[in-house]
């Protein structure tokens, strides 16, 4: 019988391998959470407004019935898999913000991935203590506002310590980035990652190949976060060939695990 370990050579560096359900967005929750096991992968970052699926007609979200909070519960402890993170989220004010973090702590996730809009802030620093989750700033490509790592940094001066970046490898690519220079910015902040690898470099629209086999320099990346010591989760997310992304998701995780398995 195979050991943990050697399924999930990941686990021992402290390591959440999963998904971000946005990869299975073209289905429901509990289908992208079936799609999620088949890919060997025990951790789910859930995103708003994607439908539940199983019987239940409601979207994930701080407006779900206890019922469904409920049904989902029960699916994930069925499928042996943790609801990790939770986004990435907006909101339009401080009422806003408290209800999507009373929604993740009455779930169980650890961390929200977001990007606030600067003068929520503060609240959302207050919020992190208040319900002890973790907030990790996302990063689109530019032109958005948190496209460049300097930004989140300066974001994150004077906030909470529950407040870090959620470090998306494939958008920093996209923006002319060097996502190995970026890990070395962010250093003891990062909390999350949304784990890419991406045909061409510099390109709002590359897309999403196996990882190892692209521009992203993944071997380089998972060596630096192992130099720093980061814990937490690694979300797959895929964006392409969305309708049959299993595969492509299942081979990458083969080779971040064979990557991991060669780190010195």
């Amino acid at each position: 019988m195979p050991t943990k370990q050697a399924n999930f050579p990941e686990s021992s560096l402290g390591w959440h391998l999963g998904a971000q359900a946005y990869t299975f967005k073209n289905f429901t929750f509990t289908e992208a959470v079936d799609k999620i096991e088949s890919c060997g992968l025990r951790y789910v970052e859930a995103y708003p407004q994607q439908k539940i699926g199983g019987g239940i007609d409601e979207k994930m979200g701080p407006r779900m019935s206890e019922r469904s909070k409920q049904y989902v519960r029960d699916l994930l402890k069925k499928k042996n898999i943790t609801v990790e993170a939770y986004g990435v989220v907006k909101a339009k004010d401080d009422a806003e913000w408290e209800e999507i973090f009373a929604f993740a702590k009455s779930m169980g996730v650890k961390t929200i991935t977001c990007e606030p809009d600067v003068r929520s802030l503060d609240a959302v620093s207050r919020l992190c203590d208040k319900y002890d989750i973790k907030a990790a700033i996302h990063n689109h490509p530019k032109p958005s506002y948190y496209w460049n790592p300097d930004t989140v940094l300066e974001s994150l001066k004077g906030k909470s310590t529950r407040m870090g970046a959620a470090a998306d490898i494939g958008h920093w690519v996209r923006s002319g980035l060097d996502p190995v220079e970026c890990l070395k910015k962010l250093e003891g902040k990062i909390y999350h990652l949304h784990f890419k690898d991406l045909n061409e470099k510099n390109n709002k629209k590359a897309h999403d190949v196996h990882w190892g086999t692209g521009v992203n320099n993944i071997p380089g990346v998972l060596a630096e976060l192992k130099r720093q010591g980061f814990k937490g989760m690694i979300s797959a997310e895929y964006e392409y060939n969305w309708d049959n992304n299993v595969p492509d998701v299942t081979q990458s995780v083969i080779n971040f695990r064979d990557i991991v398995k060669s780190l010195k």
